[in-house]
């Protein structure tokens, strides 16, 4: 029997009716004071996951910050926190344990992290990009649109996720456009990319213009606002969310009929898996960060596979070809908690050729 954790975190005070529905009428202020008192403790033993090789079981460990606390706090405090998650883990006898949402995010991608502990580390993001950009592809299919004639926008392209993304899809698409707030790391990866594949890069900082202009959106940022409005997509525009907390805002899906949202990274899980907690998906399926730690230890991969700024290609090819050998992949699509449908992806192909329509 493989094992292995998983550290998650709140990403809002709202995300504490998981735990218990009353944490919902205590004033926020008090939450947060008692979040930054709260040592991090295990939530739940995970079990039934089983693959035709293997079998593995692990546990859930709470790290009590929002993503709000964790980039607002000292980063010297969110860190120690995140060490004495990965502590627990350790002491609990597991080989390798990831690092959900902001945990992987805060201080150096988990490099510190993964020196403080003695056992390996991941953030799952590499799994996470090849799930995102192998959904986005099948949704614009879904939508009756050729990949190569499509214009692609990364929004958040320098950040790890983004700029692996930006390399898988460059070898896809003929025209893509980097987003992000600081312009030099983005006119770096340009120059690599078209170094490396016959595709037309552009940079900008003006998320408003890159978008009204996008066939697909891939959005993959930290941020903790909403960047993408209704009034900013093109009629039968594809859009990837990847980001926890979302970049799109909900009032996208309620406004504009004419273009397909999807949530990134909603992967099912092999066996009976029994969670022992509800994260707010449906059973048996997780997120792709959560899933590339449980791939690892089924395939007895005890290493830091993810970790830092930068991620390797090679490793995103490699765990998603074990992600098929162990019987991981995509769950359908699914929206603000809800699954989308054929008939949903339909309606919007349809009116999305009919031109821009609101609700």
């Amino acid at each position: 029997m493989e094992r292995f954790a998983f550290i998650l975190h709140p990403l809002s005070l709202a995300d504490m009716k998981h735990l218990s529905p009353l944490l919902g009428y205590v004033p926020a202020s008090w939450l947060e004071a008692a979040l930054r008192r709260k040592r991090p403790f295990v939530v739940s033993h995970i079990t039934g996951i089983k693959s035709p090789y293997a079998e593995a079981e692990g546990y859930f460990i709470g790290c009590p910050l929002t993503a709000k606390q964790m980039v607002t706090l000292p980063e010297d405090f969110v860190l120690e926190r995140i060490i004495q998650a990965g502590k627990i883990a350790q002491d609990l006898g597991v080989k390798i344990v990831g690092l959900g949402a902001f945990t992987s995010i805060v201080g150096d991608g988990g490099l510190t992290v993964a020196k403080n502990l003695d056992i390996a580390v991941t953030s799952g993001n590499s799994y996470t990009v090849a799930t995102a950009v192998q959904g986005a592809e099948e949704a614009a299919a879904l939508m009756g649109k050729e990949l190569t004639d499509c214009k692609a926008v990364v929004v958040g392209a320098s950040g790890s996720i983004g700029a692996a993304a930006v390399k898988l899809l460059a070898a896809r698409v003929r025209h893509i456009v980097l987003v992000a707030r600081h312009l030099p790391p983005l006119e770096e990866l340009a120059q690599e990319v078209t170094a490396a594949h016959d595709c037309q890069v552009t940079v900008t900082d003006d998320i408003h213009k890159a978008l009204h202009e996008a066939d697909i959106v891939l959005t993959v940022t930290s941020s903790l606002d909403f960047l993408i409005e209704a009034a900013d997509l093109k009629a039968g525009a594809v859009v990837c969310d990847v980001a926890r907390p979302r970049n799109v805002s909900r009032e996208v899906s309620r406004q504009r009929r004419d273009v397909l949202v999807i949530e990134g990274g909603v992967i099912k899980v092999p066996g009976q898996v029994r969670f022992g907690f509800d994260f707010g998906f449906p059973p048996g399926t997780a997120y792709a960060c959560m899933a590339e730690t449980m791939i690892l230890a089924l395939e007895g991969r005890y290493e830091s596979f993810s970790l830092g700024r930068s991620l390797d290609v090679t490793k995103i090819g490699e765990i998603a070809r074990l992600a098929v050998k162990h019987g991981f992949g995509l769950a359908g699509f699914r929206n603000f908690e809800r699954a989308v449908t054929a008939a949903h992806i339909e309606e919007v192909k349809r009116y999305g050729l009919q031109g821009s329509v609101r609700s």
